[in-house]
């Protein structure tokens, strides 16, 4: 198997552009990586990359190895799909990620059951609001909200999520209660922000009479972590746009209240992201299957009241 390692490490290299970062990832030193990748080149007989102090950059023969390496790994691990027991052998370590709201709320009281059913595997759930990527942050599969950029990813969609403009009612009473997105603006009403650094304009999108559209709302309330933005709203700080199924049982309570309803936030797609690669490990399609049965409908009956 030294061949086929030497093989995993180069394609960890090539796509997080440095021997550390890939030995990381792999769990090895940077000496064995380093060692893995030289003896692939004497192998080959060519150089696959160009070092440098400061850089690591792929040959002209290191980027056309890589696109074969890519598809030896993957004829080697549907093999092993195909003959894996599911239900007996699983085994090994699922890397994932979710935005916070639907990891802590969703995904992680699901874990243990699917651990139980899997004893030998185990899960490393990383949540943030942030983009992620799964190349370079070895993951096997993201759950998110919204549209993915990068179109080179298999995506399988989990719902369309309803959401709702809320605030508390302090808030409301001190400031008023807007009909729709265009009081909003044009009352000035303080809007409570999910942003990250390097985001563009903050836009709410809101279905009105003629169809979606975009309101620049601001606000002086800004944070990359949705659950701040809800304590923010639940202490009278403003007007929060948040999936239904992270504060029903705020709205349930009256500890938030329905606003601009005549102009409802656009439903957002929640679906989970994963490379074809990843796709085949039976353990990555089995907890992603398992998730995603689970979720769905905890998300619909949300939705429904």
């Amino acid at each position: 198997m030294s061949y086929f390692d030497s093989i995993r490490t180069f394609v960890r290299v090539y796509e997080l552009g440095s021997m550390s970062a890939a030995g990381r990832d792999l769990r090895i030193s940077p000496a064995v990586t380093s060692a893995r990748i030289a003896q692939l080149e004497e192998h080959l007989g060519v150089r696959l990359f160009q070092r440098t102090t400061r850089s690591l950059n792929p040959t002209e023969q290191g980027k056309s190895f890589y696109r074969g390496a890519i598809e030896i790994l993957e004829a080697v691990e549907n093999a092993e799909a195909q003959i894996v027991d599911m239900t007996e052998n699983l085994k090994g370590s699922l890397y994932v990620a979710a935005p916070l709201g639907v990891g802590r709320r969703l995904i992680a009281p699901e874990v243990p059951d699917f651990l139980t059913e899997y004893p030998e595997v185990s899960v490393r759930l990383r949540l943030t609001d942030r983009k992620v990527d799964l190349t370079t942050e070895g993951l096997d599969l993201a759950f998110f909200l919204g549209q993915p950029e990068d179109s080179n990813l298999r995506i399988r969609k989990i719902a369309d999520v309803e959401r709702i403009l809320c605030a508390a009612p302090s808030y409301v009473d001190r400031r008023g209660m807007p009909a729709n997105g265009q009081e909003i603006l044009a009352q000035g009403h303080e809007c409570l922000n999910l942003r990250f650094p390097g985001a563009a304009e903050f836009q709410w999108r809101l279905m009105t009479a003629t169809g979606p559209e975009r309101f620049p709302v601001k606000g002086r309330y800004e944070s990359d972590d949705g659950d701040v933005l809800t304590d923010w709203a639940l202490a009278g700080q403003g007007i929060v746009m948040k999936p239904i199924f992270e504060i029903a049982h705020h709205l349930k309570s009256g500890a938030l209240v329905p606003v601009a309803t005549d102009t409802p936030p656009e439903p957002v797609q929640m679906a989970c992201l994963f490379t074809h690669r990843r796709r085949q490990d039976p353990k990555t399609r089995l907890f992603m299957d398992f998730i995603i049965d689970r979720i769905g409908a905890t998300v619909r009956e949300a939705a429904q009241g």
